[in-house]
C-alpha cells in the first residue's frame, strides 16, 4: 500500500497525466521542474506543492550578451612550455575547451596575468612579455634555455558549465548556450535581483524557490577534446574578477598573485594543505555570496514563498559548515545523494528546518536507456543512503530529470514506489530522530568542522584512484553506531580535546589538508595529542597519519610512539627494523574470515616469514576479505611490544598499541566494503577501550546493520546487499534473535 507525502517528484512539459499517476503511486506531495524543462497549467492545477528552480546567474543571454565583461572569471594555467632559446611563445588557449573559456583581454594583462619559470619558480618581468591577442599566445623574451614556463592568466566563462553538462550530456545540439553572469558587477547585480522580484511575482503558483544554486560554480573545467580537464567540487577557481581582487586588497591589505589561484596547476584541490591566501579568500567570498544569499532568502519569504538551497552546481561561498549559515534565512538544503556520505553531507547541515535528497540514478539518457535496468542503481543508491539515513535523517526525497524517460521502465517505476514507501516508514516509526550513537569519534584534519562529510572527495560522491583507500572511512561512518564530528588542528591546538571524544581519525597521504602537512612540526600539537592518548584516549591513523612532509626528529610519523608504526623514509636504512609475530586471533579481526588452508600454513610458520636482510615480515595473506586499497610502503613496527594483526610483504598493514591508559590503532588504508566497516567499527571500541560494549545492538553478518532507537524502544535490522542474508543480532540484555532477510531488505522489532 503507498503512502504519501516526504516525496518531490520531478516534472515536465506535456505529461500531466503521467505526471499524476506516478504521483499517486510513489506519494508524491511536492512536484519540480528540472533542468530544461517547465511545468504544464495542468500538474501546477494537481494540488502537490511546487518547486520552482531558479538559477539567479544563468538563462538570461539577453542581459549578459550585452555585458560580456561581466561573466564568471576563473584563472587558467597554460601547459609547461619549454624554451630552447632566449625566447618562449606560449600558447593560451591549447588544452582549454575554447566554446567555455575566453581569455579577458580588456582587463590590462601585465596587472592580472602573471608568466613564471617553472623551473626557478621566479615570476618574469612584466616589461619581458606581451600578448598576441589576435594568436591568443604570450611571447616571452630575455628567458633561460630549457627552463619551463607557464602563462598564468584570467578567462571569461562563457558558457554555464552544469547547462554544458546537460547540453553535451543529453545531445541537446543547437539549443542554445546559457552564458553565466557574475553579481560582483553592480550593474549584473542589480539586474539580478530586479529580475527575480520580477520572476516572484510572475510566479504565484510556487511554494518553494530551489535556488540551484546561487553565483559561483565549483572548478569545472574542459579541455579541447570536449573531457573534464578540472573537478573540484570544492573549488573556489570559478570566481575572480579584477574588481574583486582589487576589493580583496583593500580589504586584506595584499594582493593575490595568479598563483594563489592556479597553484602550480592543482588549482587549489581541497587536497592541499590550505594556506593563509586560499583561507582569506574563502572567507571574502563567503562574506560576499552570504550577503547576496541572505537578500535572496528575504525576497522570497517576503513573496510567502520557502527558499530551498541545492547544494551542488553553484553553490561556492554558501559554505553550510561555516559559522552564520544559520543566518541567512534558508528554509531547506537539498542536495544529490550519492552514497552514505553524501546523504551525512546533507543530512547534518545545521541551521534549516529541513533537508531533502535527490537519489540516483538521475532521469537522463546515459541511464535510461533500452536494454538497460536502472532500478540496479536506484536499490544500490538506496542501500548506501539508508544507512547514513538511520544515523541522520534527512526530511525529504525526490528525484530528477526527465520523468519521461523514467516512465518506460516499468520495474524502475515499481522499484521507487517500494523506496518511497520504505523511506516514509522509517519516518513514522522514528519520528525523523536519528539512531543512538555509542561513541564520540572526530576526524582530524586541516579544515575541520567547515568541510564536514566532504573530506577526501574530488567530485561529488566520486572517489578517484588515489582517494579511495581513504573515503571509505567516511563512507564506513556514515552509517556506523558512532556520532561523527570534524575538528581541525586549529581548533586542537587553540582548544584541546574535547572532553566527551572517544577516538580521533587522522588519516591521507603525506603532505595533504586531511593529515596537515607542516602543521605537525608544532610540538604544542604533538604534546597535546599524545598527553590526551596517554590519559586514555584513543588515535587512529590510516595511510600516512601525523605525517611531516620533511624527516623530522627521526620520525615521518611525528606520533609514531603513539600508533606502534613508522614509515621508512629512505634516511634510515641502515638501521635494522624487526617485526615481532603477527597475532592470529584479536577483538579488532574477530569478524574477518581466514582460510583454513593459509591458517595452518600461516600457523606452522610460527605467524611470521622472515625475509631477507634486516628484519621479518609477512609474505601470506591470513586475513581474508579484507582490501586495504593502494600500498603504503616501507611501513614497519617501532617496537617490537606493537601488536601486529596484518603485516603482509615486508610492511604493516593494520596494528595497535598501548600507549599509556591510551591506545593507538595504524591502518594502511580503508576502502568502502561491508568487512572493512566492520573492521573499522571493531577498532574504534578497541581503541577507546569499549570493548565491552560492542555485543549490544551488533549483528554477527558484516552485511547486515542494526539501528537502535530507544526513546521509541524500537531496533531495526538492514541487509545492505542485493543478495538474502541472515544474521544474528544481539541485544543490550545478551539474548540473541536471528533474522533472515530478503535483498535489501528491512526488519524492525521492538526493543
Amino acid at each position: 500500500m503507498t503512502s504519501t507525502g516526504r516525496f518531490t517528484l520531478p516534472s515536465e512539459e506535456n505529461f500531466a497525466e503521467k505526471t499524476k499517476e506516478l504521483a499517486e503511486l510513489w506519494g508524491a506531495d511536492a512536484i519540480r521542474n528540472s533542468d530544461g524543462t517547465h511545468l504544464d497549467e495542468a500538474v501546477l492545477a494537481l494540488g502537490k506543492k511546487i518547486y520552482n528552480a531558479y538559477f539567479p546567474t544563468r538563462a538570461h543571454n539577453e542581459w549578459i550578451t550585452l555585458h560580456m565583461d561581466e561573466t564568471p572569471q576563473v584563472y587558467l594555467l597554460t601547459d609547461r612550455i619549454l624554451a630552447e632559446s632566449d625566447t618562449v611563445d606560449i600558447p593560451l588557449m591549447e588544452s582549454f575547451f575554447a566554446e567555455q573559456l575566453k581569455p579577458n583581454r580588456d582587463a590590462d594583462p601585465h596587472k592580472y596575468w602573471e608568466v613564471v619559470d617553472r623551473t626557478t619558480g621566479e615570476v618574469v618581468d612584466s616589461a619581458n612579455w606581451t600578448l598576441d591577442a589576435d594568436e591568443d599566445t604570450v611571447h616571452v623574451s630575455g628567458v633561460a634555455a630549457w627552463h619551463e614556463y607557464t602563462v598564468s592568466f584570467l578567462a571569461y566563462i562563457i558558457w554555464d558549465p552544469v547547462e554544458m553538462y546537460n547540453h553535451l550530456t543529453n545531445d541537446w545540439g543547437d539549443k542554445e548556450h546559457e552564458i553565466p553572469f557574475d553579481i560582483y558587477h553592480p550593474a549584473t547585480r542589480k539586474f539580478v535581483f530586479d529580475t527575480f522580484e520580477q520572476w516572484l511575482k510572475d510566479s504565484p503558483q510556487t511554494d518553494v524557490v530551489r535556488f540551484t544554486t546561487f553565483f559561483y560554480q565549483f572548478t569545472l573545467l574542459f579541455d579541447e577534446k570536449r573531457r573534464e580537464k578540472v573537478v573540484d567540487w570544492f573549488g573556489c577557481a570559478c570566481t575572480v574578477s579584477p574588481r574583486a581582487l582589487d576589493d580583496f586588497e583593500a580589504k586584506y591589505g595584499y594582493r593575490l598573485r595568479p598563483e594563489d589561484f592556479v597553484d602550480g596547476g592543482a588549482y587549489n584541490s581541497a587536497w592541499r594543505v590550505p594556506r593563509k591566501a586560499q583561507r582569506d579568500w574563502i572567507d571574502f567570498l563567503s562574506g560576499f555570496v552570504r550577503e547576496n544569499v541572505k537578500q535572496l532568502a528575504d525576497m522570497s519569504h517576503a513573496a510567502g514563498k520557502e527558499a530551498m538551497m541545492f547544494l551542488g552546481d553553484q553553490w561556492i561561498g554558501t559554505e553550510p559548515y561555516k559559522d552564520g549559515f544559520d543566518e541567512l534565512g534558508l528554509d531547506a538544503v537539498v542536495g544529490s545523494i550519492g552514497d552514505g556520505t553524501t546523504t551525512r553531507m546533507i543530512a547534518d547541515i545545521p541551521g534549516v528546518k529541513y533537508t531533502e535528497g535527490r537519489f540516483l540514478p538521475y532521469f537522463f539518457p546515459d541511464t535510461f536507456y533500452e536494454g538497460n535496468d536502472p532500478s540496479i542503481e536506484g536499490l544500490d543508491n538506496w542501500r548506501k543512503a539508508r544507512r547514513a539515513i538511520l544515523r541522520s535523517p534527512i526530511s525529504r526525497m525526490g528525484y530528477g530529470g526527465y520523468l519521461s524517460l523514467a516512465a518506460k521502465f516499468p520495474k524502475f517505476v515499481d522499484t521507487v514506489t517500494h523506496i518511497a514507501n520504505e523511506f516514509r516508514d522509517i519516518h513514522d516509526r522514528t519520528g525523523g530522530v536519528a539512531a543512538e550513537g555509542e561513541l564520540n569519534v572526530a576526524i582530524l584534519n586541516s579544515w575541520g568542522k567547515m568541510r564536514s562529510w566532504m573530506a577526501f572527495t574530488v567530485a561529488h560522491a566520486l572517489p578517484n584512484k588515489q582517494t579511495y583507500s581513504y573515503y571509505g572511512i567516511l563512507e564506513s561512518l556514515s552509517g556506523m553506531r558512532v556520532n561523527v564530528r570534524f575538528i581541525s588542528f586549529d581548533d586542537v591546538l587553540a582548544h584541546g580535546i574535547d572532553s566527551d571524544i572517544d577516538v580521533i581519525i587522522n588519516g591521507g597521504p603525506v603532505d595533504t589538508a586531511f593529515t596537515g602537512g607542516d602543521v605537525w612540526t608544532n610540538p604544542k600539537l604533538v604534546e597535546t595529542v599524545r598527553a590526551w592518548v596517554r590519559g586514555g584516549g584513543a588515535f587512529v591513523g590510516v595511510g600516512e597519519p601525523s605525517s611531516a612532509p620533511r624527516f623530522q626528529t627521526g620520525r615521518f610519523f611525528q606520533l609514531a610512539d603513539v600508533i606502534g608504526v613508522d614509515e621508512e623514509r629512505y634516511q634510515t636504512l641502515s638501521v635494522d627494523k624487526y617485526f615481532p609475530p603477527v597475532v592470529p586471533d584479536h577483538f579488532i579481526t574477530a569478524d574477518v574470515p581466514v582460510d583454513p588452508a593459509a591458517r595452518e600454513a600461516w600457523e606452522q610458520a610460527g605467524y611470521r616469514i622472515p625475509l631477507s636482510g634486516c628484519g621479518g615480515g609477512q609474505s601470506i595473506k591470513p586475513l581474508g576479505g579484507i582490501d586495504f586499497g593502494e600500498p603504503v610502503l616501507n611501513t614497519y613496527p617501532v617496537n617490537e611490544n606493537v601488536t601486529l594483526l596484518r603485516a603482509d610483504g615486508g610492511q604493516v598493514q593494520l596494528a595497535t598499541n598501548d600507549y599509556g591508559k591510551g591506545r593507538g590503532v595504524y591502518i594502511s588504508g580503508l576502502p568502502y566494503s561491508a568487512a572493512n566497516a566492520r573492521l573499522l567499527e571493531r577498532v574504534l571500541f578497541y581503541a577507546s577501550h569499549n570493548e565491552d560494549k560492542y555485543a549490544a545492538w551488533s549483528s554477527s553478518n558484516p552485511e547486515c546493520e542494526v539501528a537502535h532507537f530507544p526513546e521509541q524502544g524500537l531496533y531495526c535490522v538492514i541487509n545492505n546487499t542485493d543478495q538474502t542474508q541472515k544474521t544474528t543480532v544481539t541485544l543490550a540484555d545478551g539474548t540473541t534473535e536471528d533474522f533472515d532477510l530478503p535483498d535489501s531488505g528491512i526488519a524492525w522489532r521492538e526493543a
